[in-house]
């Protein structure tokens, strides 16, 4: 097979779709998956034909070859749309089905899916999730059925239905329930949460809660934030709410709006990739803040606290602003401009008017307004003082060629780099006092360092801010490259065209028809070069979801903002468990954003954290933070939280590990702590994973083992972390200290 053609396609799968285990023996009866059994028949023969019917339009458009550049580009197009598409539909195949609704009216069953799928003739065998006509799916419950009798919700691996639950939504409706139900809904909840973890996420989108579904359909007008403490599946539900606006919302739907998803970190990302996939979306962006700045490929944290505070500081996205102001200021000179239709003055006033021209735009995009403008000025004086009328675009063309006048522009307003715009400011106090008046003498100094490009964390949103406010010289410099090389071959059309013409002996001399204005431009636009493609970061984006977005401060959320014009947002997160301590509610979180009037909707159940770890890291938090805001807990597991000693952690890694064939293992701590550990844990095995409170958020994990929790800090900020780190476990909880403590 070549790297062109379509992958192979898995072979039918077999006809039975129901592999339960023997103690479930009662619910593999035929009177009671026989109607699903035949559904889920038609299903596989109708996404085998839209998989078939994929590849043969895929091998069709590989084929075709000879093309111009149009249809290449066309044939790209369809080429990379058939393999989004095989990959969406490959990846849901074994698992396509959630479940099915039974209408309390007597009508016929509907099957609800990842995707749509109706057979060859049309019919509708299964409706995508993410429709209206699929809500009471998730919706629905005893109080409010929604014309619903019962639901089933299956469970999948391995592509069969390992499992089902029932639901009987309205007792009322009982001469339409389906025969021999099983009514034990709630235990699919139980029965997924119960479940080792695996290194990534799963869609938890059979088991949404009411409340949770109403999230993700909530509409997208301005931001929406999903507060809830651990276990609230807040990052489930803005996952499933981003494949939700893809798929229905008007302005991402079909392809016309860009989202993206912003996470903590790459264990994050990585944590989560599968889940957008699942849910049949592809090309979703996902990134951390570090990703959208070139810099934070190899930017280091920030080890003073107060320094990072000062940096996230709004006063420092002003300092950005005044130090590229200082960097625009019009000539006060006269200047004498000679051009081919003789000499101008040019004034001081004649710049500032220039200049005002270029308000509002990237700084390193202001050359050409501002050279607009001029030309417009000159034009107007050359009519006035020399009764010349020339057109202003000649003016322009005159005024590019000028180099002591372009000399003047590039001292008066330079191009500038953001990377030198920022070390400026960190290696000048006098800048840096200018620039930021309201920081004292204390602060100046702090932020000023003998090699003011070893960036940290800290400084990427100042340096996003100026690359936002400066925009790229780079194409400002190839823009006026181009300017010239199309100047140039235009003189040449001309010159070629008068000798052509000149040599015209026809009777109608057609070829005085070439000095068309569109012809010459035409051919001086072949000259052109390809603009630079786009930073896939920079936005702007339609919809954008944060996580853990209690973190960000004043010049972080100005990152978010810039590249969302539209503050169409989710933002996910829990003031409680705040790296900063604060305790602040979420207006005053989103105050510096200007995030002002944002709707907020509370998920307060912990389905993931056991009841038993829970009240002991309840306990560790109100220590520091009495009366901050917790989930409730509804697991219990009866396993109590564990204290050993911190020379037993191969041991008790080891027993853990032996007795546990699947699962996985979180040891988190203080980052000293984990490197003294590193020769440890290598031993153990690829099922744990070390990490600080800070890189395992988000996560989670069968077994929490924290090391050391003392070091994690003093104050709210310490038990924060604490909080954080002992509600990443599933299942265990294991507390080691120094041997001698008890």
């Amino acid at each position: 097979m070549t790297p062109d053609q379509p992958a192979a396609r898995p072979s039918c799968m077999p006809h039975s779709r129901f592999d339960l285990p023997e103690h479930l023996a009662a619910k593999a009866a035929p009177r009671r998956i026989a109607h699903d059994e035949e559904q889920l028949r038609r299903i596989d023969l109708a996404l085998d034909a839209a998989l078939a019917g994929t590849e043969r339009d895929l091998s069709a458009t590989l084929s075709r070859t000879g093309q111009d550049a149009q249809g290449r580009v066309e044939r790209e197009a369809r080429v990379d749309h058939a393999r989004r598409r095989l990959r969406a539909l490959t990846g849901i195949r074994d698992g396509a089905v959630l479940g099915r609704m039974t209408p309390a009216d007597g009508g016929p069953a509907l099957y609800v899916g990842r995707r749509g799928v109706h057979d060859a003739d049309g019919r509708v065998l299964m409706i995508d999730w993410r429709t209206e006509a699929a809500r009471p799916f998730f919706a629905a419950t005893r109080a409010e059925p929604l014309g619903l009798a019962s639901r089933r919700r299956y469970r999948w691996a391995d592509g069969a239905v390992r499992d089902y639950w029932d639901e009987v939504l309205d007792a009322e409706a009982s001469p339409h329930l389906p025969e021999e139900l099983s009514p034990d809904g709630d235990s699919a909840l139980h029965e997924l949460l119960g479940r080792a973890r695996t290194p990534r996420m799963e869609s938890m989108l059979g088991t949404l809660a009411a409340e949770q579904d109403a999230i993700v359909r909530a509409p997208a007008r301005g931001p929406l934030v999903v507060d809830g403490g651990p276990g609230t599946g807040k990052t489930v539900v803005a996952l499933h709410r981003a494949a939700y606006l893809l798929h229905e919302d008007p302005h991402l739907a079909g392809g016309r709006g860009r989202l993206l998803v912003v996470g903590p970190h790459r264990p994050y990302l990585h944590h989560i990739a599968d889940v957008l996939p699942g849910l049949g979306e592809e090309g979703v962006l996902t990134c951390t803040l570090a990703d959208m700045v070139t810099e934070g490929e190899h930017a280091s944290p920030e080890s003073d606290p107060a320094l990072a505070a000062l940096k996230g500081d709004a006063a420092m996205l002003e300092a950005i602003e005044r130090a590229v102001a200082l960097h625009e200021r019009p000539p006060r000179s006269p200047q004498l401009l000679e051009t081919p239709w003789g000499v101008v003055g040019i004034e001081a006033t004649d710049w500032e008017d220039a200049f005002s021209a270029a308000a509002g735009l990237p700084h390193d995009e202001a050359h050409d307004p501002i050279l607009e403008e001029l030309s417009e000025i000159v034009s107007a004086r050359l009519d006035a003082e020399h009764g010349r009328r020339v057109p202003p675009e000649e003016v322009r063309s005159a005024l590019d060629r000028d180099e002591e006048l372009l000399d003047g522009l590039r001292s008066a307003w330079p191009l500038l780099r953001a990377e030198e715009l920022v070390a400026e400011l960190y290696s000048s106090t006098d800048l840096l006092r200018r620039c930021a008046p309201d920081l004292d003498e204390q602060q100046v100094l702090s932020l000023q360092r003998a090699e003011p490009r070893a960036w940290t964390l800290s400084d990427l949103p100042l340096l996003d801010a100026a690359g936002h406010r400066l925009g790229d010289p780079e194409a400002e410099q190839e823009r006026r490259r181009s300017r010239a090389l199309q100047a140039d071959l235009v003189e040449e059309v001309e010159f070629g065209l008068e000798q052509m013409i000149a040599a015209d002996s026809s009777e109608m001399q057609v070829l005085s028809m070439l000095r068309g204005a569109d012809l010459q431009q035409a051919l001086a636009d072949r000259a052109g070069t390809a603009a630079p493609p786009p930073d896939r970061l920079a936005g702007p984006f339609a919809h954008i979801v944060v996580d853990e977005a209690q973190e960000l401060d004043a010049a972080q959320w100005a990152m978010v903002t810039r590249r969302c014009p539209s503050r169409s947002l989710t933002l996910v997160g829990d003031p409680a468990q705040s790296g900063h301590g604060s305790g602040d509610g979420w207006e005053e979180l989103l105050a510096p954003a200007g995030l002002s009037g944002a709707r907020t909707r509370r998920l307060g159940l912990n389905y993931r954290t056991p009841s038993e770890i829970m009240e002991a890291a309840v306990e560790a938090l109100h220590e520091a933070r009495p009366g901050a805001s917790v989930p409730r807990s509804i697991r219990t597991t009866g396993i109590p939280v564990r204290r050993a000693g911190s020379d037993r952690l191969e041991e008790e890694l080891g027993d853990w590990l032996g007795s546990h064939e699947e699962g996985t293992v979180g040891v988190l701590g203080a980052a000293p702590v984990l490197e003294a550990l590193v020769a440890r844990l290598r031993r153990v095995g690829p099922r744990v994973r070390a990490l600080t409170p800070e890189l395992a958020r988000g996560l989670e994990f069968d077994l929490v083992v924290l090391v050391h929790p003392d070091t994690l800090g003093d104050g709210p900020s310490g038990a924060a972390a604490r909080y954080v780190a002992m509600t990443r476990a599933t299942a265990e909880l294991l507390i080691l200290t120094d041997p001698a403590v008890p």
